[in-house]
């Protein structure tokens, strides 16, 4: 049924998808399509503005315009299919993806005479899977550890980048083109069960990436957690760009 009523619009011009308004819309509304703010559905908006305030761009509004009726119900039932899956795939995926079976391993080393040094190319990192999908909440590695959240393109980027992994576990992932909702349960989970230490996040410059600090931000209010965090923004050259340190 359509009817006059409130709803939310998006400014394409203003919006840059970093995706920060995705996890204000408790109806799970909003997505990130084609690097802008979209309505998943009009019938989930129920056209009160929560995500209004957390657009740094200011791209959101509420106008007013015919449009299909709020659906309450239909909400309900998104949201638990959203869960369903996302269960499902922490569940399963373990068991029938090779990809994502958990493995621990120390980091490649040799022996220099008596001395014991890390190979020069060889890898720093400690642990599969590292996509933030696939590692469940409970995984052993990120037990009481230290976290490493880096956007998908800074591998490539940057350098140095095994240098970030020393003593960390580290999730990839990308708030452009992965669900943010899914990344925000996800990250809540984690803080909630894993008793992480210290987070540090990795970014690029680009608008896109801005959003991954927020999620995590977000999943650590939620599961009522303060662990120290630094965002770290690297240039499209390689460079970094910034460093943010934040309790």
């Amino acid at each position: 049924m359509r009817t006059r009523r409130k709803i939310v619009e998006f400014d394409e011009t203003l919006c840059n998808g970093c995706g920060e308004c995705v996890p204000a819309c408790a109806e799970g509304a909003i997505r990130i399509v084609d690097g802008k703010a979209r309505l998943v559905s009009e019938s989930y908006c129920d056209g009160l503005g929560a995500c209004l305030k957390e657009c740094p761009q200011g791209a959101i509004r509420i106008i007013e315009r015919e449009a299909r009726s709020f659906d309450q119900q239909a909400v309900e039932n998104y949201l638990k299919e959203k869960e369903s899956a996302a269960k499902v795939s922490e569940i399963r995926l373990p068991c029938g993806c090779p990809s994502s079976h958990i493995q621990t391993f120390e980091p490649a080393i040799k022996k220099a005479g008596e001395a014991v040094c890390r190979i020069e190319t060889a890898s720093a990192l400690s642990h599969w899977p590292v996509q933030i999908r696939l590692v469940p909440a409970t995984a052993p590695f990120l037990k009481g550890g230290d976290l490493l959240v880096a956007a998908d393109c800074t591998p490539v980027a940057y350098a140095g980048f095994h240098g970030f992994l020393e003593g960390r576990a580290v999730l990839l992932g990308c708030p452009k083109f992965d669900d943010v909702k899914e990344y925000l349960e996800k990250f809540s989970d984690i803080f909630s069960k894993s008793e992480i230490r210290n987070v540090t996040v990795l970014v690029m410059e680009v608008p896109c990436c801005s959003a991954l600090p927020a999620i995590v931000r977000k999943g650590m209010e939620i599961a009522g957690k303060k662990v120290p965090m630094e965002e770290i923004v690297i240039s499209t050259r390689g460079e970094i760009l910034q460093r943010l340190g934040q309790v």
